[in-house]
């Protein structure tokens, strides 16, 4: 797994312009990363700060160049950047897919 956060004050950009880069290019980029299980954008916006959570197939795919451009529009790089190793997951009873959940699609 790998987890990464930016703290964005002092940023030209905002949580609600990344929910747009993230519904309108990204989704669809990382959608078509081999090796990559599942990734999870992730904000808090009282305290102003984005990131992701990311569960790979393997250490070797986690080393591939993505096709992020948060760095870009962030303009920086990020303030946390760990690789984890997985100790355990499950799938809950809930029924239906995971793809496209989230604020970034809230009345989409």
């Amino acid at each position: 797994m790998r987890v990464v956060w930016w703290e964005l004050d002092g940023s030209e950009t905002t949580i609600e312009a990344l929910r747009e880069y993230v519904r309108d290019e990204s989704v669809d980029a990382f959608s078509q990363v081999d090796g990559l299980r599942l990734k999870l954008w992730i904000a808090d916006e009282d305290r102003n700060r984005w990131g992701a959570v990311y569960l790979w197939e393997s250490e070797d795919a986690s080393e591939q160049p993505l096709p992020s451009r948060a760095r870009e529009l962030i303009g920086k790089d990020p303030d946390f950047a760990e690789s984890f190793e997985l100790e355990a997951s499950i799938e809950g009873g809930s029924q239906g897919p995971l793809s496209r959940l989230g604020a970034a699609f809230a009345g989409s």
